[in-house]
């Protein structure tokens, strides 16, 4: 066995892991990492003002650097990276693969990879930014920044030489903002705050520059608020008083590290449903509406050696590991979402496979799923349940349609023979 395989002998899984990529030295940890358009290259981030590139396609990829500094100075050590470091917080790839985006030291920054050069710089907070996104799928031209400061604000390049303002800003978390996620279409976003709420967001009804500024040195947040520790004071206030989201979903954890959301996916769902990662281990998803649709638990998931092509399950019924799900992956191609969670009884990280059988022939629809669910739930309980045994049957007939980590409100405590 080579130094490599020892050192993944750790790694425990059924899923085809089809390559491993050693990251370039950076500082603490990897704070984002992202697939191109096509898959066949990734860029990552840590907190160091260089971001890497390399192929997916490939076992011990070259790794591109891309320097998102103003020099590229001389390395003095494990912490300083030279003159102008900073870390990135974010990075993504544009639409068509040929640009990415960063976020860090409260600036924003867009890198041609093309022509091998940073060609825009805006100094867009005066708090860190965690993270980025481009608005749409098309032109690239409007860019979003979400901040500590707990604002998001629109940048369109196309005027950035006229005026250093933000074409507009989203007010309305009270704490900073962990995450920033487009639907793609140039108009609908969606963040994360720390101010324990997901906020819909439509770009047509942003507040103005001379708005913001008027406001912008009040504080509402919860004084000293640290949003690593695993509770939120009671707020004095739940939105900003200059309020422009569309929608605010609430029900989720977003404490101890910078939680996740996104839109479902266009290809199969249409983006209707948007959803989160938490603090207390579950995924949440939303309807656009505000209805909260449904609630994945970790704790509930199979442990790796179940074979998931197996029609019934016995249900998991170990309480909470300490699990807190960071970030969520939904398929574009099939009815399947990835969570990735730290576990403190674990001492690690862990991916966990959630899987809606029979939602294809659905149209995507959770509402239908959830409904026939309900619906055979209702006949397998008409008659009573006289006996223990009918029982069983029915809650074996039942896990049928529950996916892995189905959290149903209520049932934490199972029957004991």
């Amino acid at each position: 066995m080579s130094r490599g395989d020892l050192a993944h002998d750790h790694l425990q899984t059924t899923m085809n892991v089809s390559r491993r990529i050693q990251g370039q030295h950076g500082r603490w940890t990897i704070t984002d990492a992202n697939l191109s358009p096509d898959n066949d290259r990734i860029i990552y981030s840590s907190i160091t003002s260089t971001a890497y590139m390399c192929s997916t396609r490939e076992d011990n990829p070259t790794q591109i650097p891309i320097p998102f500094h103003d020099s590229l100075g001389v390395h003095h050590g494990f912490w300083d990276s030279g003159p102008g470091s900073f870390g990135l917080f974010s990075c993504r790839f544009s639409a068509d693969g040929n640009e990415v985006i960063a976020g860090g030291r409260g600036y924003i920054y867009v890198y041609d990879l093309l022509a091998n050069r940073r060609n825009v710089k805006i100094l867009a907070h005066g708090d860190d930014v965690n993270s980025c996104c481009w608005a749409d799928t098309s032109s690239g031209n409007v860019l979003v920044s979400a901040s500590d400061d707990s604002y998001l604000k629109v940048w369109d390049r196309r005027s950035l030489g006229s005026s250093p303002k933000p074409s507009g800003v989203l007010v309305g978390h009270t704490e900073g903002i962990t995450y920033v996620s487009a639907k793609g279409d140039g108009r609908y976003i969606i963040s994360n705050g720390k101010d324990q709420a997901m906020r819909l967001w439509d770009l047509r009804k942003m507040r103005s520059s001379g708005e913001y500024e008027r406001t912008a040195h009040i504080e509402y947040g919860v004084p000293n608020f640290d949003y690593r520790y695993p509770s939120y004071p009671r707020p004095r206030y739940q939105a900003h008083p200059l309020d422009c989201s569309v929608m605010t979903y609430r029900g989720h954890s977003v404490l101890m590290t910078l939680i996740r959301c996104h839109f479902s996916p266009v290809e199969t769902t249409g983006g209707q449903y948007l959803y989160s990662g938490s603090a207390d281990g579950r995924i949440h998803v939303w309807s656009l509406d505000g209805t909260l649709v449904q609630v994945l638990d970790r704790t509930k998931t199979l442990p790796i050696q179940t074979d998931p092509s197996g029609v019934e399950y016995s249900r998991p019924t170990h309480r909470n590991n300490g699990s807190c799900v960071r970030d969520v992956s939904w398929s574009s191609e099939q009815p399947v979402i990835i969570s990735a969670a730290w576990e403190s009884s674990r001492h690690g990280s862990t991916l966990a496979r959630h899987e809606w059988k029979g939602l294809s022939k659905m149209s995507n629809s959770i509402r239908d799923w959830e409904e026939k669910r309900r619906q055979e739930q209702d006949d397998t309980s008409q008659g009573g349940s006289s006996t223990r045994r009918s029982g069983r049957i029915s809650q074996q007939t039942l896990r049928r349609l529950l996916m892995p980590g189905y959290y149903i409100a209520g049932d934490d405590d199972d029957d004991e023979d």
